[in-house]
């Protein structure tokens, strides 16, 4: 009997620890790159402190995929991101799909305290080409400011957005 109890105590210690083993796919510091824009967000124009909207940012798929839920402040405008690790590339990517059919692809890496994603050079209705470059700085009082230009080779023509987010 003492023998029977003693193997049943081994079998189940031993199933109780294989559950534990399972490698977290996701958890390298590449892929943690981007957690400081992990939160619940209140987010103000840069320009002049007006809210922007708020954000939620969460990290899901088995901590692959960080998700981003905007909603507008003043149109009832929404939008969704899912920011991913792309360990082929080596380079962070996200897709940006929004209530108005709207979308944005962008690639890039974290640099210091900033991620920045760029989309590929697109043409407008005047012939010229442009590219999409979206920086997210990580401050050091906690907020991230997001900043959105429009390049025409390396010059700035637009700022698209410049935004301040600050934890709820």
């Amino acid at each position: 009997m003492k023998k029977l109890c003693l193997v049943a105590v081994f079998f189940i210690s031993f199933l109780a620890n294989a559950q534990d083993d399972k490698p977290c796919t996701c958890c390298s510091p590449d892929h943690s790159a981007f957690d400081f824009w992990i939160g619940e967000w209140d987010v103000t124009n840069s320009n002049n402190d007006t809210a922007a909207g708020k954000s939620k940012i969460s990290k899901e798929e088995g901590e692959c995929v960080i998700r981003e839920n905007w909603t507008s402040a003043s149109s009832g405008f929404t939008g969704t991101s899912l920011n991913f690790f792309n360990t082929t590339t080596k380079q962070w990517e996200q897709l940006w799909i929004d209530n108005a059919g709207t979308y944005l692809k962008l690639k890039g890496n974290r640099v210091g305290n900033q991620m920045i994603l760029s989309s590929d050079e697109f043409a407008k209705e005047d012939g010229k080409k442009y590219v999409n470059r979206i920086t997210w700085t990580k401050n050091e009082d906690g907020t991230v400011r997001q900043l959105w230009e429009v390049l025409e080779g390396n010059k700035v023509v637009n700022t698209a957005f410049d935004g301040l987010y600050k934890k709820r």
